[in-house]
């Protein structure tokens, strides 16, 4: 009788075959690179693949709920799966947004929302940032200019099209930073299916955070697949 998986119910896998995958999944080697490395079918390690990033997408789920205090970062950027030929300005409609909030030195959060209206952010950013004690950094993007009248009194702006990439301790140079390694890490993929971007982008999301907090990936895959694994 085959011992069960501890990382993932009915897996047809061992349990030491299960960890070599998720060791270089953690590594952030290619599906390909893996399969070849393990002498696997690439059907089995895709279908690991993106078993691990629906855990992490569901994690993010759950962590998304806190309520964040202190110097927070706020930015906005534009995605597009797969390069189109033709299609140049940030603006057009084809590609996703993207909002950013990063407390500093803790944790980076990321949503696709719609557009890049007060509409569509403010409601995000109130339920995800404590109004009496945070320190919010913007650019000059008129859709935060309702962030007063929603009780947020440290409002910090820096004016990117006037060249003003920082004022002292007002700026969003952390924010920039994770989402210029975001997009370099997903470049690497060659295009990705729209319908799958979220959950690449909140796997980016969970590597970065743990950078930030310095957590070994690996173990972090491991409990997170165990605890998974015995809800089910």
């Amino acid at each position: 009788m085959t011992a069960k998986n501890p990382y993932r119910k009915n897996a047809h896998l061992s349990s030491y075959q299960s960890r070599q995958i998720i060791r270089y999944f953690a590594e952030d080697i290619s599906a390909t690179k893996t399969s070849n490395l393990l002498s696997m079918h690439r059907n089995t390690i895709n279908s690991w693949y993106n078993y691990i990033r629906h855990i992490i997408y569901l994690h993010s789920l759950q962590i998304d709920k806190d309520i964040w205090k202190g110097i927070i970062e706020i930015d906005e950027s534009y995605f597009w799966p797969r390069r189109v030929r033709g299609k140049k300005w940030r603006w057009a409609l084809w590609k996703i947004k993207v909002l950013w909030l990063l407390k500093r030195e803790e944790k980076v959060y990321v949503q696709i929302v719609p557009d890049m209206s007060a509409k569509s952010l403010l409601p995000i950013i109130r339920g995800k940032i404590d109004t009496e004690d945070s320190i919010i950094n913007t650019d000059w993007r008129k859709s935060y200019d309702g962030l007063i009248d929603m009780w947020y009194k440290k409002h910090r702006r820096v004016i990117h099209s006037k060249d003003e990439f920082a004022r002292g301790k007002k700026h969003i140079n952390w924010i920039e930073s994770c989402w210029s390694y975001i997009k370099r890490r997903l470049a690497k993929f060659n295009g990705v299916r729209k319908d799958k971007y979220v959950i690449h982008l909140k796997e980016s999301e969970f590597r970065f955070n743990c950078r930030l907090q310095d957590e070994d990936i690996y173990t972090m895959l491991i409990k997170l697949l165990k605890n998974h694994a015995q809800l089910v």
